[in-house]
């Protein structure tokens, strides 16, 4: 994420950023109160509203997708369509459904979607094939070759309170940290928000993690929960939800809340650019041996990733891990990518390799989640779930890849490239 310069805004933008941020924090502090309704005329008694199970619909528009990143394919062109079996996705697909039927664009195919219990694997293809066309995602030049790494859902040791054993706070998002919407205030397009707080009258970019971590960001009585080891805090916000073995026997799930604005920076990189480690051995599994043989040289090299994630409870029974869609994530069936090219919510045929294989990994997948270090058309992160097994899998997974994004016929796209 590009790191706004304050300073260089001009007077009459930096004033309306600083209004925007002082009414944001104002919303942050103040619950709204809903708005009342006029009370009817006194000679008209209206009829009562009619029961309802749910709450209504409210359409919502589909922004059209920019072609230039798009090739119209054949169900024929996806590697191992034949081979995979795509009921194994049904459950994602409806709990994407759970937010995409209020797009218009969305309504029919997730309605028919709904209709069909428990698809046979033929049932669930011929659906896809019928409901569905799929484009082949390209790099800026037309490549069609991008990374997959992959992600997954820790387990660390915590507590609810602070001691000499639970010293590194799980931070909830900060009081002071103000959301500016840089295009209200801009003719340049941008594709962020930018994180701030305020500095008497000036709007500046929020507490970096080096700051965090010296105490500097008044945090104090936002932490959520303590726990035992930086290093595997630092790779809960990479992964961005995790689970909390607490130390009274519950276990707290926590997810994604925000983030500083911060760019995110791989310590992978800088452990390679710097010889410690070789690229084949700078996994999450590899960076974490090193911290234990450098605990020395290990908060420098933390604090190189200036980027901060903080994180809210989640309920004990949500099936999976919050996305950014909103949904509980599917294990090795939910995916995250770069929304700009991909709509949250759309199935996406990957075609890649199983990691440190070249074992086919080609399969349907859902488009619920989004990530910082994920940035292009032909990007993605692989959700493989939770506990060890996902944790070595998504750990070492670093794999050339394809992708098709499915959409639904009429979906609004600005000209196709052919």
């Amino acid at each position: 994420m590009h790191k706004p310069d304050f300073n260089k805004l001009p007077l009459h933008t930096l004033l309306a950023a600083l209004f925007s941020a002082l009414v944001l924090l104002a919303c942050r502090t103040t619950p709204e109160k809903p708005a009342e309704s006029p009370a009817p005329p006194a000679a008209v008694t209206p009829a009562p509203a009619p029961a309802q199970t749910e709450p209504p619909l409210v359409t919502q528009s589909t922004p059209p997708l920019p072609s230039n990143h798009l090739r119209r394919g054949a169900w024929t062109d996806l590697p191992g369509w034949r081979d995979d079996d795509p009921a194994a996705a049904w459950n994602a697909l409806l709990t994407s459904c759970s937010t995409l039927r209020a797009q218009e664009v969305w309504r029919a195919v997730c309605a028919a979607a709904g209709a069909l219990q428990r698809p046979s694997r033929e049932q669930a293809r011929r659906f896809f094939e019928t409901q569905f066309t799929p484009y082949q995602l390209m790099q800026p030049g037309g490549g069609v070759e991008g990374l997959a790494t992959g992600y997954y859902e820790p387990l660390l040791r915590g507590s609810r309170t602070a001691s000499q054993r639970y010293r590194y706070p799980v931070y909830g998002v900060p009081d002071d940290l103000l959301i500016v919407d840089l295009p209200a205030f801009s003719a340049e397009p941008r594709d962020s928000r930018a994180r701030a707080r305020l500095d008497g009258k000036r709007v500046v970019p929020y507490f970096d993690r080096a700051q965090i971590e010296a105490g500097i960001a008044p945090l104090r009585g936002k932490e959520i929960a303590w726990v035992e080891d930086p290093v595997e805090l630092f790779f809960l916000q990479i992964q961005g939800s995790g689970r909390l073995d607490l130390e009274n026997g519950n276990v707290m799930r926590v997810g994604y809340a925000d983030h500083n604005g911060h760019p995110y920076r791989s310590i992978g990189r800088l452990l390679i650019d710097r010889g410690e480690l070789t690229a084949d051995r700078a996994s999450m599994q590899g960076i974490k041996a090193w911290a234990q043989q450098n605990p020395d040289k290990l908060r420098a090299v933390l604090d190189y990733n200036p980027r901060y994630v903080f994180f809210r409870e989640l309920p004990p029974g949500l099936g999976g891990p919050l996305g950014a869609q909103g949904v509980p994530l599917t294990a090795r069936r939910s995916i995250a990518v770069d929304p700009r090219f991909v709509p949250l919510g759309a199935p996406v045929f990957l075609a890649t390799t199983w990691p440190l294989s070249s074992k086919p990994l080609n399969q349907l997948m859902l488009a619920q989640d989004t990530g910082s270090a994920i940035r292009g058309a032909v990007r993605a992160d692989f959700f493989w779930g939770y506990g060890e097994e996902a944790g070595r899998e998504a750990g070492r997974m670093k794999q050339s890849m394809r992708m098709w994004v499915l959409l639904p016929r009429g979906y609004p796209i600005s000209g196709i490239a052919d």
